[in-house]
């Protein structure tokens, strides 16, 4: 139970160090508030869309590695979660731009930073939880860009009133123009290139982006490695305890439903279908998949999109923040009773 219980922490508290070190250095002056905001723009608009590149391309050999039934089960559920989050948010509060942040908790986990890392240190299939994440991040991304776009509220200039931008083309315009989806999007085509060159090539892939462009690819891959920590420093400079007290309510919700709920319906739907039914049949290799999909805390790049996206960003900084404090227990917890059921072989 100790290892297990090292195993949370030492997933989750490097994430709070780096907040930690964001806030203090921002409490000293070391960091000015010109400084946090063009670093926001520059981890959102170039390193996570290197990051994304990269993890698609690196960890997604062939289509053909892909297991259908995990991907579709992952992607339902979190449709499922989006859903049962929009209605919470909407009777949560009536701000806007927070009800959006709040959506966005509820389903999008930090599944590429802290989620794979969990898998290995699980025993789980590293291999599936790569092929996931090429298929999650996606998903999580579209969804964030329309929770955010559907609840985002813009001020005129001629009349000092609140309207939301709700219309359909702004929230397809956000989907293709969000500099995420365009990292993903890369990714997946360098994928198909690759699947291409081996049908018409006999299964050899002659050109491949990391050995003959490998120049390039060494570079968004160094790009890539300081997306995470600059990303933490900077939610830690915008950090504000004073700001607790303004959204109790809001930051309850949405640590709940990420880390409580989100887990409880995504792990316990799939051990029903894989114990009573013959649609689905996880493994031990499986679940430390799932804990890492569903029972992670928000993505740390749920917050910087919130605030190029004009949402709350400081509710999406605070439940960064308090989803990564609590999921140390969360996760122990969770790891405790899938082990008791027999269902992780660690």
């Amino acid at each position: 139970m100790w290892d297990i219980f090292l195993t949370s922490v030492n997933a989750v508290v490097p994430i709070i160090l780096l907040i930690v070190l964001g806030y203090l250095l921002k409490r000293i002056n070391f960091l000015n508030p010109n400084f946090v905001k063009t670093g926001n723009k520059f981890v959102f608009r170039v390193c996570l869309p290197c990051m994304l590149f990269i993890n698609i391309y690196d960890k997604m050999d062939s289509f053909a590695d892909i297991r259908w039934d995990v991907v579709l089960y992952a992607v339902v559920i979190i449709c499922v979660i989006f859903g049962l989050g929009l209605l919470t948010a909407v009777l949560t509060t009536k701000k806007q731009n927070r009800r959006g942040v709040i959506l966005q908790c509820s389903f999008r986990s930090n599944f590429a930073i802290i989620g794979l890392t969990l898998v290995e240190r699980l025993g789980g299939d590293s291999g599936i939880a790569g092929i996931i994440s090429a298929f999650s991040i996606p998903v999580f991304n579209i969804l964030a860009v329309i929770a955010l776009s559907v609840f985002t509220e813009e001020e005129t200039a001629e009349i000092q009133t609140v309207k939301p931008k709700h219309s359909i083309k702004n929230i397809l315009l956000n989907i293709v123009k969000n500099p995420l989806i365009i990292g993903v999007a890369a990714g997946l085509m360098f994928v198909g290139i690759r699947e291409i060159e081996r049908a018409c090539c006999g299964g050899e892939v002659p050109f491949r982006f990391d050995t003959h462009l490998k120049f390039l690819y060494t570079a968004v891959k160094d790009v890539k490695a300081i997306a995470s920590p600059l990303a933490l420093v900077i939610l830690g400079g915008q950090f504000e305890f004073s700001a607790v007290k303004g959204m109790t309510k809001e930051i309850i919700v949405g640590t709940a439903w990420r880390i409580v709920f989100a887990p409880l319906i995504g792990i316990g739907i799939a051990f029903l279908l894989s114990e009573y039914t013959n649609l689905f049949s996880f493994g031990p290799e499986i679940y430390p998949t799932l804990i890492a999909l569903f029972g992670t805390p928000v993505a740390v790049s749920s917050a910087i999109m919130a605030g190029e996206m004009k949402s709350d960003e400081q509710l999406a900084t605070q439940l960064v923040v308090w989803t990564s404090i609590c999921s140390i227990v969360t996760i122990f917890f969770t790891v405790f009773i899938l082990m008791a059921c027999g269902l992780l072989a660690i």
